[in-house]
């Protein structure tokens, strides 16, 4: 193995730890950072041993995934009357949230949508429906966001030493 081709798997493996941590930390794009592991790994081995269509079929789980994180969240709160203030609100929680562990990234979306609904409609129980709505979106996409990450790693894993 030449020097190239370990600098390259040192790099995959960087990219693929950020990439799963980012399945969970709302700022980190944990699925594109697995692509670029799993891209950086295929291309240490000179795509001997994974092939483009795969590469391919990984971007396109790639792009699901963030598409289905960024939308769960907007549609949840939406769904519950969200108004732009709650969603710029959940959007500035998570933020915040990172900084207090995982309680802070699950609870962060959902007080930020409250107090973003709360600025524009003084209205408790709207504000309140508000973020819950915007909690299960968050949720559903993390969840969403995981199981697609995890099953790009899988798919490279099968690929890779089983075909």
């Amino acid at each position: 193995m030449d020097t190239i081709s370990i600098i390259l798997f040192i790099l995959a493996a960087i990219s693929l730890i950020a990439g799963l941590a980012g399945l969970v930390l709302p700022l980190l794009p944990g699925p594109l950072l697995i692509f670029i592991g799993l891209f950086l790994a295929t291309w240490a081995e000179d795509f001997v041993y994974v092939s483009w269509i795969t590469l391919l079929i990984l971007a396109l789980l790639m792009l699901v995934a963030h598409t289905v994180d960024f939308l769960s969240g907007v549609l949840g709160a939406k769904r519950f009357g969200a108004s732009r203030g709650a969603i710029i609100g959940a959007i500035i929680g998570a933020f915040i949230g990172i900084f207090f562990g995982i309680i802070g990234i699950i609870i962060g979306p959902f007080i930020g949508a409250v107090i973003g609904q709360l600025t524009e409609r003084n209205d408790l129980q709207s504000a309140g429906r508000v973020g819950i709505g915007t909690w299960i979106g968050f949720v559903f996409g993390m969840a969403a966001k995981i199981a697609i990450g995890l099953s790009m790693i899988g798919i490279y894993v099968l690929v890779r030493f089983l075909f």
